[in-house]
């Protein structure tokens, strides 16, 4: 990754940001929770650029402007709201779990092998 990247991935972070910071306050308590719950489960595509965030921001952008709490956007239940959001997403979880499968693969053949 170059400078430029890095310095255009600091600038889109910072408008994006801005944009939560002009949310109603409830909706930036529920957006710092969903942003912490993503960064902790890691669908990997978090990690490069703000396209996911920023979905939930328009989306939060829109139910406020309609004058909707921020339950009624998310429903009462974020996580699962969440877990829809990413369910055909990769997440690091995953790719660690394939990892550990195929090593455990790879040692059991390695054993096999031996006995034969």
């Amino acid at each position: 990754m170059g400078i430029q990247e890095i310095i255009q991935g600091k600038k889109e972070w910072r408008a994006h940001l801005a944009r939560v910071k002009v949310l109603p306050q409830e909706y930036q308590i529920v957006y710092k929770e969903i942003q912490k719950y993503l960064f902790k489960i890691g669908p990997v595509e978090i990690t490069e650029g703000t396209g996911l965030l920023s979905g939930i921001i328009d989306l939060f952008e829109e139910g406020a402007a309609l004058g909707k709490g921020v339950l009624e956007v998310t429903g009462s239940d974020v996580a699962a709201f969440c877990d829809d959001l990413i369910k055909d997403q990769k997440t690091y979880a995953e790719i660690y779990q394939e990892s550990v499968d195929q090593e455990v693969n790879k040692a059991m053949k390695k054993v096999s092998d031996k006995t034969k």
